[in-house]
């Protein structure tokens, strides 16, 4: 159920529909709509099957065998490929609409492939410029982004790139039950519960100050200790985190630094995908609040295993609640540096090509 499908139209989504013909039937008729390319190539990559799918062939294939011969079709696959675009099927059903066939859409007949519980169809789409389109997705059990005066290939685009980040983990155990959500361009609403006041309103600042939607709902043995619960929402969120970023595309990577009153804080940050974790933030007080400070360090070595990235914090001050609010107001704006993405940006951001 972990695979997801683009259903992507071919005429009047990626190719021009001439009129009156609504037939690319000939080289003069091929032209890509505008930004078909470009929003093609932004999503390729984003961890979902690409599928090409028409109800016309009508593509200029000739009635004799050429075996060399390059029809439109043909050229449009190869223009895509070369934008690093490659669709891993391709389904054509060109009969009439009179016929009435279930392979035409929309009509699922030709996709029973995907429809055998492999796939996870809910988390898919169909992307048309047609009502039956639409349609196709709601037979399919899919959702639909169609091409419109409103909606252009950018638009679906950043639709599908800001998809891709955000992310829910639940994590429950014996001591803790948690459940952490993310979405790192910032629609969605914050919200922090832990169980420990001076806790959440350090936790607040992350989403404050990062700009990412931030929602943590944390019940934990405090009758016990704090440990539990601060070591375990330090994980859920790492690992949240870590999901949310997805293929890391064209994100910024590093880090931040800033001063708070009469505190400094530098936090160094790489979301390169190695762990190595430094700490260097001398507190003179066992508690800030109902929050014990020697907890601060665990939190943060375990978030930054949890999000497999290298987390280098260092802070001098007079005040300890200060002192706490400045590493976690750095962290946040290292965060946001970090994971800020321009979604036409399609590069993996190492000389490696992995993250």
């Amino acid at each position: 159920m972990s695979k997801k499908v683009l259903f992507i139209d071919r005429d009047g989504t990626i190719l021009v529909e001439p009129k009156p013909s609504e037939q690319v039937d000939s080289f003069e008729k091929f032209e890509f709509v505008p930004g078909a390319i470009s929003g093609l190539k932004a999503i390729a990559g984003l961890g979902y099957e690409l599928v090409l799918a028409s109800n016309q062939d009508g593509l200029g294939t000739p009635s004799f065998p050429y075996e060399d011969y390059i029809g439109p079709q043909e050229l449009m696959l190869r223009t895509l490929r070369g934008e690093g675009v490659e669709f891993d099927d391709i389904l054509v059903d060109d009969s009439f609409p009179e016929d009435n066939k279930p392979t035409r859409k929309p009509g699922i007949g030709m996709f029973g492939k995907y429809l055998t519980g492999e796939y996870y169809m809910a988390a898919s789409y169909v992307i048309g410029d047609r009502d039956t389109d639409a349609q196709l997705a709601a037979n399919l059990g899919c959702r639909a982004l169609i091409l419109d005066e409103k909606t252009d290939w950018a638009a679906i685009a950043e639709y599908l790139r800001r998809g891709e980040r955000c992310a829910t983990i639940e994590r429950n155990t014996r001591e803790t039950q948690i459940r952490v959500s993310v979405d790192l361009d910032g629609c969605l609403q914050s919200g922090i519960s832990t169980g420990l006041n001076f806790f959440d309103h350090m936790l607040d600042q992350i989403a404050h100050h990062s700009g990412i939607g931030l929602q943590i709902e944390a019940r934990g043995d405090l009758k016990v200790d704090e440990h539990h619960t601060m070591e375990d929402v330090a994980i859920a969120l790492g690992e949240t985190l870590k999901q949310a970023l997805g293929s890391k595309r064209g994100i910024g990577r590093y880090g931040f630094a800033l001063p708070m009153d009469e505190c400094e804080a530098m936090v160094l940050m790489d979301l390169g995908g190695r762990i190595d974790f430094s700490w260097d933030v001398p507190f003179t007080r066992e508690y800030v609040g109902d929050t014990p400070t020697e907890m601060f360090r665990h939190f943060y070595k375990s978030l930054c295993e949890a999000m497999n990235c290298n987390l280098h914090i260092r802070a001098r001050g007079e005040n300890n609640h200060h002192l706490a609010e400045a590493v976690f107001k750095a962290f946040a704006r290292a965060l946001r540096q970090a994971v800020a993405c321009n979604p036409f940006d399609y590069e993996i951001p190492t000389s490696k090509g992995l993250l």
